[in-house]
């Protein structure tokens, strides 16, 4: 009846949060008092309420009980089976203010809107590059620093640090050319190759020397011409 009513006639003496049960309210003083009677027999740790252990010792057994009907996949806690059913469900309720595109997860709103505030308040301690994301930073530590490259193509061997790296490579073996231009509908194998081609009917030169001001489409040009420029020595007069 009190669910219908609402009454809650037990309140925690110590900050007056009110409950239906007294039994719950017996649980909640734990946390005032510290009192954590339920440990776990693998590693020790404790915990105010058997449910919280029972969901612990999950992590020991690998017991997953919560079920997708959908798919088939489990889980260990019924919290992370709601969330995966919102894939299913299409179901996107958190969205941006700055540019309306929706996410299933808060985290992954939270995340996407520092795209927008420019916040990156993970930076490599290395090369002071900084991140929107600690995952982010931690690839980019593994792979930048430590000079790992876990991707590897199977036709030649080559390894790439990135998996969008090996998928353009692989391009070169299967010959698919996925990238063409809006212009002139000549294609390429990679993205990074369509956006300089780009540039020739756009005119743009976005690469310029800092001695000259010569200006270059690509990269590769501009680093050329500056080898040659760094020799030149300007003529003196006597």
């Amino acid at each position: 009846m009190r669910i219908h009513t609402g009454e809650k006639p037990y309140s925690c003496s110590e900050c007056g949060k009110r409950f239906r049960l007294k039994s719950t309210l017996a649980q909640h003083q734990k946390i005032h008092t510290g009192e954590k009677p339920f440990s776990c027999s693998e590693c020790k740790k404790c915990f105010t309420r058997r449910s919280n252990l029972v969901k612990h010792q999950r992590v020991h057994t690998g017991e997953k009980p919560f079920l997708c009907s959908e798919c088939g996949k489990s889980f260990a806690k019924k919290c992370k089976l709601d969330k995966h059913l919102k894939i299913h469900a299409g179901e996107k309720p958190f969205s941006c203010t700055d540019c309306g595109k929706c996410f299933m997860l808060k985290f992954n709103l939270v995340t996407h809107q520092k795209i927008h505030t420019g916040e990156k308040p993970f930076p490599c301690p290395e090369c002071g590059k900084c991140f929107s994301r600690k995952a982010n930073l931690v690839e980019h530590q593994e792979r930048s620093h430590m000079g790992e490259k876990p991707f590897s193509c199977s036709e030649c061997g080559k390894c790439f640090t990135r998996k969008a790296s090996l998928v353009e490579h692989q391009s070169i073996h299967t010959g698919e050319k996925p990238f063409s231009c809006s212009m002139c509908g000549k294609r390429f194998s990679h993205k990074s190759v369509l956006v300089q081609h780009e540039r020739s009917h756009m005119g743009e030169k976005p690469f310029s020397c800092s001695q000259c001001g010569k200006c270059y489409t690509r990269k590769a040009y501009l680093v050329d011409h500056q080898k040659i420029c760094s020799f030149e020595k300007p003529s003196m007069s006597m």
